[in-house]
């Protein structure tokens, strides 16, 4: 009856999800205070990095970002040189640089072709712009924590939305040197609190490729009809203008995001559930099956006093006396699933947060800060999770379970991360973290991460040990040859297969925000699939755990962790087809960039995903060999 009733709580689990689903549209809390500016009071207009987008061939060809006062482009800097902006320690990671500008705006103020300086820029910093334009980069500026965006409209609901960014320059099919964008219509929209206060609401820039010639006066004319070409076998002579509009609007402060957070086709983000649910359903009904009938009768023969049922004795039951001997490398098990605790509360967590609307798309980096903040005080539960188990499977050494417990996830991440950061260095990349970013992550790592990994593996260890519910033979019972579906290699691929299929659509919408610059809101999209991927994962894992079971292979503690994680390689698979679907990475910098990330992103999901069919076919494990009488 125990069975049945977890059963019953696994097929009740999926209900409750599907039942949740109106809940997907998380609430939105603004995250930072709102800025009153009084009439002609100066609004500071940031820049950021130049980032990618994509090209005529709607292909993206970088995933590299530059700076916006890299030497090559000569653009304006404000007198006394620019000034870098606080940034949060995600926003730094991502390869974000803001700094002031020579801009010079003020509230209800308009101007018209105001010029900004006059710059040379030589033929070979010429090329560097011209392929930079090709490749579809994008300029990037902040007014009031608001980007700059341009106007564009879905093409299937003919409505209007704010794209972030704006293109550097143009270029149509067979033209050999595209427009350089050297002018910008700035329009900024407000909203009126009452006579004296006003709030920024919305910044629209146009840009446009002018071949203006400033007089010795400095007083241009913005109605230049010839386009800025720049010619890479001489030096050209740009000067950059400006104009500038403020733009009533009735928006309030509060919804100013609204018209950036567009949704190309929300029916998508529903499909996918739609088709989580339905794997979720199907292997809930497989699963309740089989607890609820073909287990029921596995334990009621086995416990019955009749002497034939007991002759006739076969399948998990043969094993009770090896299922609960210590796995081969059981420290290295620890470890990984110590860090699996550790994702798995850290994701949990910030999925929370963010449904509470705290990880605002004002805040830049809000996210990547939070994930990387949880993750280090989590430190404790990777420690206390590790050292419980390895000494529940009989390890003595606690120094060498913190050791390995510190440095495996962290230290893998860490050097395909310095790779990475190697390759953006050597392409003059913005987004190369400087030293004392990194500095201080090893700060946060040996400061706050290693104590409370030690205080956490301390805590375990010391805590009483996991007893199996039986008696562990102390020879092992020899392993009959195994059908082909159920050997390690085809039943992992059966399992990750399933679990991919509940997340593959939304793991797109992730990757193309990711590697597009596109902002990710839909979190009440994302936590129901997280709930929906735990569970999907947690049965597909404890369905070949009985299968295993069944043909008499005990080894069910790595096959429950790879079979769960396997799904990871599919994640991989999946990157490399977004890869030849999506981009077309030209430098060796963009591709390390590219694969690194997904390695490191296939790494961490294998673990956590791991952990999550380990604990659930522990738990099953448990429960069924509890249920029955050994002699």
């Amino acid at each position: 009856m125990r069975l049945a009733g977890f059963g019953m709580r696994a097929v009740a689990a999926s209900v409750t999800v599907g039942l949740l689903a109106p809940l997907a549209r998380a609430f939105y809390l603004p995250g930072i205070a709102p800025h009153d500016y009084k009439i002609g009071e100066a609004v500071e207009l940031q820049v950021n990095s130049l980032t990618p987008s994509l090209n005529a061939e709607n292909k993206l060809e970088s995933v590299l970002s530059f700076g916006y006062y890299d030497e090559r482009f000569h653009f304006c800097q404000p007198e006394g040189g620019p000034k870098a902006v606080h940034e949060s320690l995600g926003s730094i990671l991502f390869g974000d640089r803001i700094y002031g500008s020579a801009f010079d705006l003020h509230m209800l103020k308009d101007t018209s072709c105001q010029v900004l300086c006059q710059q040379k820029i030589p033929g070979a910093d010429a090329a560097f712009i011209n392929d930079k334009i090709m490749k579809g980069y994008n300029y990037n500026w902040l007014i009031d924590g608001l980007p700059a965006a341009t106007v564009k409209v879905d093409d299937r609901t003919e409505q209007q939305f704010y794209s972030v960014g704006f293109e550097l320059g143009s270029s149509q099919a067979g033209q050999l040197v595209p427009h350089f964008h050297n002018h910008y219509d700035i329009t900024v929209q407000y909203h009126t609190l009452d006579a004296v206060h006003h709030r920024v609401v919305g910044v629209v820039v146009t840009p446009a490729s002018k071949n203006t010639v400033l007089p010795k006066d400095g007083t241009a004319s913005c109605d230049a009809a010839e386009p800025m070409n720049l010619h890479e076998d001489r030096d050209n002579s740009v000067v950059f203008t400006y104009s500038v509009k403020w733009e009533a609007s009735e928006k309030s402060w509060a919804t100013r995001w609204d018209d950036y957070l567009h949704a190309v086709d929300p029916r998508i983000h529903w499909f996918s559930l739609i088709n989580s649910m339905v794997i979720v359903v199907f292997l809930s009904a497989m699963l309740g099956l089989i607890l609820m009938r073909t287990l029921h009768k596995d334990i009621a023969r086995y416990n019955s006093d009749d002497a034939e049922d007991l002759q006739e004795d076969f399948g998990w039951k043969l094993v009770h006396g090896d299922v609960f001997r210590p796995p081969q490398r059981f420290e290295l098990l620890a470890v990984i699933l110590g860090s699996g605790y550790q994702l798995f509360w850290m994701v949990v967590t910030t999925l929370v947060i963010a449904l509470l609307g705290f990880l605002s798309p004002s805040s830049r980096g809000s996210l990547t800060t939070a994930m990387l903040l949880l993750f280090i005080v989590y430190g404790f539960s990777a420690g206390y999770n590790s050292a419980h188990l390895c000494h529940s499977f009989g390890g003595l050494s606690l120094k060498r379970i913190i050791i390995t417990t510190v440095l495996f996830v962290p230290g893998i991440c860490w050097v395909v991360l310095m790779i990475i950061n190697l390759c953006l260095v050597v392409a003059h990349s913005s987004a190369a973290a400087p030293i004392s970013t990194l500095l201080g992550v090893m700060a946060l790592w040996f400061v706050i991460s290693i104590p409370l990994t030690v205080c956490g593996a301390y805590f375990g260890f010391r805590r009483k040990t996991i007893d199996p519910p039986v008696r562990v033979n102390q020879i092992p019972r020899q392993i009959p040859d195994q059908p082909w579906y159920l050997k390690p290699i085809p039943s992992a691929l059966m399992g990750g297969i399933l679990t991919f299929g509940a997340i593959f659509i939304e793991l797109y919408f992730i990757m193309n925000s990711i590697w597009f610059h596109k902002v990710y809101y839909v979190f009440g999209f994302l936590f129901l699939v997280f709930c929906i991927l735990v569970i999907t994962t947690a049965e597909v894992t404890v369905l070949l755990t009985y299968f295993h079971l069944c043909a008499e292979d005990y080894r069910w503690h790595w096959r429950s962790v790879y079979t769960a994680g396997a799904s990871a390689l599919y994640v991989f698979l999946y990157g490399i087809l977004f890869y030849f679907s999506r981009l077309r990475l030209a430098s060796y910098a963009s591709l390390i960039t590219y694969f690194g990330w997904m390695a490191i992103a296939c790494l961490l999901f294998f673990i956590l995903t791991g952990t999550i069919g380990f604990v659930a076919s522990h738990l099953f494990v448990r429960r069924i060999y509890s249920a029955i009488k050994i002699d």
